[in-house]
């Protein structure tokens, strides 16, 4: 299989953005210690950073015993718990922190930002535990809604935290955002073939962090806490926007989970971002195409706290 253009995928705009990412966190940061590639991770992330929207105010907390922001734009009744992505190697609450803003800001939600575990001082399943003991202990002290959302492999935590919710705390959540999420799907074909060399994110860096979250064990089978695409069930899922990028081996997943979804009845929709890199959330506030996808995102998260299905 050829290799797309990319330099007809991707428009003059999200190149330039590229440029400015890559200076700051380079293609080939997987070979840098794992403090480097971290210092790196949130030295580019704050290139990108912007100032809290107007009203929107933050403080750190825990749930569960886990570190966590929750931020607020005022009184509501719905919550956002949000899982940072970064290959459960790199991020946490200052990653994500102007997105999270952002998000508060957009929808008049709470957010919360979740600061699990990372790889590789915690491996599988000690990321899925702190995710879903901030889930509980938030669903436990919190009224009102909860939408589950999270980037990359925040989104294969919050995908993972609705399936085991499912018989342990039902009726809390009331939708699930999952933004160019690694779900666990078939790495020898769609996405992940054809795009594997894309900008931002490879088939390569993908094997690297899995390897590190599993410690070098063997790829578990059957379990969706670690592959939500794993599960043999799908029935009983909250309502579910997926947000994928075109360019970005992790696409195929984001089809995938809506496709199985669908098939046990439940609502799914799957928007795959033409001209679009993994990570182009960072990218909302300096491209067009940026900031339509990240419209996707808050229209959904906006959508499912009502309560609406807005889509076909």
């Amino acid at each position: 299989m050829s290799e797309p253009d990319y330099a007809a995928l991707i428009d003059a705009e999200t190149w330039a953005y590229i440029a400015r990412l890559d200076a700051a966190y380079p293609p080939d940061a997987v070979a840098m210690s794992i403090a480097d590639q971290r210092a790196a991770y949130d030295t580019m992330c704050k290139v990108f950073d912007a100032p809290y929207p107007k009203g929107v105010g933050a403080r750190d907390t825990s749930f569960g015993g886990v570190a966590c922001r929750a931020y607020s734009a005022g009184p509501s009744d719905k919550t956002v718990i949000y899982y940072h992505g970064g290959g459960f190697v790199v991020g946490g609450l200052e990653s994500h922190d102007s997105i999270c803003a952002d998000i508060c800001g957009r929808t008049g939600f709470d957010v919360i930002s979740v600061d699990y575990a990372l790889a590789p001082e915690t491996v599988f399943p000690g990321c899925f535990n702190d995710a879903w003991s901030a889930f509980a202990a938030i669903s436990g002290e919190r009224s009102g809604g909860i939408v589950l959302c999270g980037d990359s492999a925040g989104g294969n935590l919050a995908a993972a935290v609705a399936h085991h919710a499912r018989g342990r705390v039902d009726g809390r959540i009331v939708g699930q955002v999952l933004i160019y999420p690694g779900l666990g799907g078939d790495m020898t074909k769609g996405s992940y073939v054809a795009h594997a060399n894309a900008p931002q994110l490879t088939l390569a860096d993908l094997e690297f962090y899995k390897t590190l979250r599993t410690g070098g064990a063997a790829v578990l089978q059957g379990d969706p806490r670690y592959a939500p695409l794993e599960d043999s069930n799908f029935n009983g899922l909250p309502p579910s926007v997926i947000v994928t990028a075109e360019c970005d081996p992790l696409a195929s997943d984001g089809e995938a989970y809506c496709d199985r979804v669908r098939a046990a009845g439940g609502r799914a929709v799957w928007f795959n971002e033409a001209g679009m890199v993994h990570a182009c959330l960072r990218a909302r506030n300096c491209t067009t195409r940026g900031a339509a996808f990240f419209d996707r995102v808050v229209d959904g998260i906006t959508a499912l706290g009502a309560g609406r299905w807005p889509y076909p």
